[in-house]
C-alpha cells in the first residue's frame, strides 16, 4: 500500500492512538481492544478497527492488538521512532513560542520526535539574536543549512503576506513538507505535503456553537 494516498483524517487518528498508547501504564495488560482503544481516542469501536487494517494484520479477533507491537507499528509509521529535524521560518511571537515549547519537550519520548534545529528571519535586527539556544540564521543561507542539518519540515509562521515567498525558498533549499500557520493557502507542487492551521478558523467554529 502507498502510504502517501492514505487520508489526512486517518493519519491524525493514528497520531491519536499512539498518544493513546504512551500513555497507558506500564502495568496495563499486554493487550488492548479495539472498544477499549476507542474510548481512549474517543472515536468508535469500527473507526478504530477501519484505520488500522490499512497496514495490515495488527490485532487478533477476540484478544485485541498487543499493545507493544501497536505502538512500535504505529511510531514507526508516524516516524515518532527516530527525530525529524524542524525549521522555523518566522520567528516573531508564534515563532518564538513554538521553537520553545519545541525545544523544552522531552522529543526522545516515543510519541514526540521533533528536534527544531534552525531558526530564519528576514529582519536583519532578529538575525543573530540566540532563542532557545538556536541563533536565527538569514534564509540567505536556508539551503546551506537544511543540508547540513537534515531538515525535513518547515513551520511557515510568517505574515500572510510573506507566507508564499517564504514557503518557496524553503522548497528551493529542499524542505517538501510544511506546516503552515499563515492564514492564506500556499500554493506549492503536487508532491509537496503541506498542513494549514488556522488558529482564527477553529476559533470561529467554536464562537458558531455558543
Amino acid at each position: 500500500m502507498d502510504f502517501r494516498a492514505v487520508p489526512d483524517v486517518i493519519v491524525r487518528r493514528l497520531a491519536i492512538y499512539l498518544r493513546c498508547l504512551q500513555e497507558r501504564s506500564q502495568d496495563d495488560d499486554d493487550f488492548i481492544s479495539s472498544v477499549q482503544l476507542s474510548q481512549l481516542a474517543g472515536v468508535t469501536a469500527a473507526q478504530v478497527r477501519k484505520d488500522l487494517a490499512n497496514f495490515g494484520q495488527l490485532g487478533k479477533q477476540g484478544v485485541g492488538y498487543e499493545v507493544i507491537r501497536l505502538r512500535s507499528k504505529l511510531a514507526s509509521l508516524l516516524k515518532a521512532d527516530q527525530v525529524v529535524s524542524v525549521a522555523v521560518i518566522g520567528v516573531g511571537e508564534l515563532g518564538t513560542a513554538l521553537t520553545r515549547y519545541l525545544r523544552r519537550y522531552p522529543y526522545m519520548e516515543l510519541a514526540h520526535s521533533f528536534e527544531v534545529v534552525a531558526l530564519f528571519d528576514l529582519d536583519p535586527q532578529k538575525q543573530g539574536r540566540e532563542v532557545e539556544g538556536l541563533l536565527i540564521e538569514d534564509p540567505e543561507s536556508m539551503a546551506k543549512v537544511v543540508q547540513e542539518r537534515h531538515v525535513r519540515i518547515g513551520v511557515i509562521t510568517v505574515p500572510r503576506i510573506a507566507a508564499q515567498a517564504a514557503a518557496e525558498a524553503a522548497l528551493r533549499a529542499g524542505i517538501t513538507a510544511f506546516l503552515n500557520f499563515a492564514p492564506v493557502r500556499l500554493e506549492l507542487p503536487p508532491d509537496t505535503r503541506v498542513l494549514n492551521t488556522d488558529v482564527l478558523l477553529e476559533l470561529h467554529q467554536l464562537a458558531f456553537s455558543l
